[in-house]
């Protein structure tokens, strides 16, 4: 003869599978997510270096074969220069976009977001070696890149 399931054992079966998803929910939103989405430790120095890397989008830039990102190849070092700011002294809008999806682990994704306006400026703090290349998404002709290396001292 089988005895009949009783329903207080699928009710406490019940309690326990909402106890343990709750507990679960818990941990990912209190401690797991919080840790994943952190930024890295980075150096104080890294984060406020000595002076600022100048970019110039200089006047004549959209004219194809003119000059456009001046210094064209800059060199950043970390600690020294690695906050880099663009400029845009041409009367025209420019923007500052990377070749290729770019991303600082600290500081996010590289590249200005829509354009900037004659006078506008926008800055990127790199905050590990790399090298990045760009461009002006309505002028294409006007490329630059960026090279970051550690400092010697």
């Amino acid at each position: 003869m089988s005895t009949p399931t009783s329903s207080h054992a699928y009710g406490i079966g019940l309690i326990a599978l909402i106890i343990g998803m709750s507990g679960t929910f818990v941990f990912y939103t209190s401690f797991y997510l919080p840790e994943s989405l952190a930024k890295p430790s980075v150096d104080e120095h890294i984060l406020n270096p000595e002076k600022s890397l100048l970019i110039e989008i200089v006047p004549g830039a959209v004219i194809e074969g003119n000059q456009n990102y001046v210094p064209n190849k800059a060199n950043a070092l970390l600690t020294i220069n690695n906050l880099v700011v663009w400029e845009n002294n041409d009367d025209t809008a420019h923007t500052v976009t990377p070749d290729h999806r770019h991303s600082d682990s600290y500081s996010g994704d590289f590249g200005s977001e829509g354009v900037l306006k004659p006078g506008d400026t926008y800055e990127f703090l790199f905050t590990e070696p790399q090298e990045v290349h760009y461009h002006c998404q309505p002028h294409p002709w006007m490329t630059g890149s960026v090279i970051v290396e550690k400092s010697r001292f």
